[in-house]
């Protein structure tokens, strides 16, 4: 439990937060390059080219891949990965988010015997690739039951590749602008000098992230019937809920996972209107309580936008990283010469 006091961010847009910081600057083809294996639909990317990083993803899905190559600047390719995977070319950095079902508590934590577990793809392309600096996020399950898988992949880092590996750190995306608690381990390989990014001393709410949209009702509205009512309250009562687990305004989300935006169970992320109904929420709601823009469009059916969000880091976590990534490739203080809303609100709070 963190003794510092998380007070809600003052006078602060936050679309307009966002929008700033995720940002994309012109392709500057002197940029530093990232390989983003795993890529998904491109939230560590958006955070990454808002840094001012060059990216190309690497992806499975083909609709995942249509997503990225349609907002970000990099391109993303659409491949199974594996250790014999051949990627186009040398890079800095090496990121990504290899399948974390393996090692999830939802996904029974089967670990390196799951046929999905991407490490040795990963670790193989470091291996190839030999970048600079090396990141990537996963669920914070690793901790636990498979610890010891953790400590194996830290050790041939350290022993086989000869980085310095930064002790596993679990980053809350609500510490970075997000409205959401949403917890990841990341870890980070590196030959140079690594710091973790400063956490902010303020957050949004799901409030600040939908505004009015909370109380609307979109054309595609979703409501929960009495069925699903009823089964919700014997979920609460069972799980021993002290207060009703919808989506409250005055605080950051619950997390945001691809089984609460797209199953209709116990847990479901819904929204409580005014005359009592509760809906559920909406693709473009779930993108922004993630961080995403609203320039950001998602491809696919509903279900897979859905499974899309819940699966991404969100861009403004990702951001956070990518500027700690800058100063360790640079060996500056990138953060003190690159201004940014968050800075100015960080400087101003603390003052």
């Amino acid at each position: 439990m963190e003794s510092r006091i998380i007070k809600s961010a003052p006078h602060m847009n936050y679309l307009d937060f966002i929008e700033k910081e995720l940002k994309l600057p012109e392709k500057d083809k002197n940029s530093p390059l990232v390989l983003d294996l795993f890529a998904g639909c491109g939230g560590l990317a958006l955070g990454f080219e808002a840094a001012g990083f060059r990216t190309i993803g690497y992806e499975m899905l083909p609709v995942a891949c249509q997503t990225y190559n349609k907002n970000l600047k990099g391109w993303c390719k659409q491949v199974f990965l594996d250790t014999k995977s051949e990627l186009d070319e040398s890079a800095d950095v090496v990121i990504g988010g290899p399948p974390c079902q393996p090692f999830s508590v939802i996904g029974n934590q089967s670990g390196v015997s799951d046929p999905r577990n991407g490490f040795p793809a990963f670790l193989s392309a470091v291996e190839k690739y030999n970048p600079k600096i090396v990141v990537f996020e996963n669920v914070r399950g690793m901790f636990y039951r498979n610890k010891w898988y953790l400590d194996k992949i830290v050790e041939y880092l350290q022993d086989n590749l000869k980085y310095n590996v930064e002790p596993p750190k679990i980053l809350n995306a609500v510490h970075y602008g997000v409205p959401q608690r949403r917890e990841r381990l990341f870890v980070v390989a590196h030959r140079g000098n690594w710091k973790f990014p400063e956490p902010f001393h303020w957050n949004f709410t799901a409030g600040d992230a939908l505004g009015e949209l909370a109380f609307s009702i979109p054309e595609s509205a979703k409501f929960l019937t009495k069925s699903m009512d009823d089964y919700i309250e014997r979920y609460e009562r069972k799980s021993h809920c002290m207060r009703p687990r919808d989506l409250h305004l005055d605080q950051p989300s619950r997390t945001v996972t691809c089984r609460n935006l797209n199953g209709a169970t116990g847990d479901m992320l819904r929204i409580r209107l005014p005359d009592g109904r509760r809906r559920r929420l909406t693709v473009r709601e779930a993108a922004k309580l993630q961080s995403f823009p609203d320039w950001f469009e998602f491809c696919g059916s509903e279900g897979e936008q859905f499974n899309q969000i819940g699966n991404a880091v969100p861009p403004l976590l990702a951001k956070a990283v990518a500027m700690s990534v800058l100063q360790c490739i640079k060996g500056t203080d990138i953060l003190e010469n690159t201004p940014s809303l968050a800075k100015k609100h960080r400087m101003m709070i603390t003052q």
